[in-house]
């Protein structure tokens, strides 16, 4: 996967609803400063950074390092390691549901900033260490 480049302003002020395009503007702030990065455009993401996967299979490639995606429904932060790696800090977040890599945030004002940005900080020094080779799926307890 590569960024696919975009305007990534242009792209929030287009969010709906206004709570989300307003948890896009903390999620860009709060990614900035803790991947040092620039928020880049893969299609409908905006990540930050970048790392190279390689699974057993031998499937490999590139994907943002940190991102997330404002959805209707929810803003999804992106997790490639996994979500069973930050069960502990799960516990401490607030209101929020989860898939195998992705953490759904409904309203970022539900949530404890301070623990989203500790999970979001421990799975990007994870995945930009090196090559990584595990799935989201595999991701265990940190």
């Amino acid at each position: 996967m590569e960024p696919t480049g975009g305007d990534v302003g242009a792209f929030i002020a287009g969010v709906t609803p206004a709570k989300r395009r307003r948890d896009a503007d903390t999620l860009v702030a709060l990614m900035e400063r803790v991947t040092g990065e620039e928020p880049v455009l893969w299609g409908s993401i905006i990540g930050f950074g970048r790392y190279h996967y390689r699974y057993e299979s031998g499937r490999e490639g590139d994907a943002g390092a940190a991102g997330f995606a404002p959805r209707k429904a929810a803003t999804v932060i992106y997790l490639p390691d996994g979500v069973g790696a930050h069960t502990d800090s799960l516990g401490r977040l607030g209101a929020h549901t989860t898939g195998v890599g992705c953490l759904y945030l409904k309203d970022l004002e539900s949530i404890d900033l301070a623990v989203l940005e500790e999970i979001v900080r421990s799975s990007y020094s994870t995945v930009t260490a090196g090559t990584f080779g595990q799935r989201a799926r595999d991701g265990g307890s940190s």
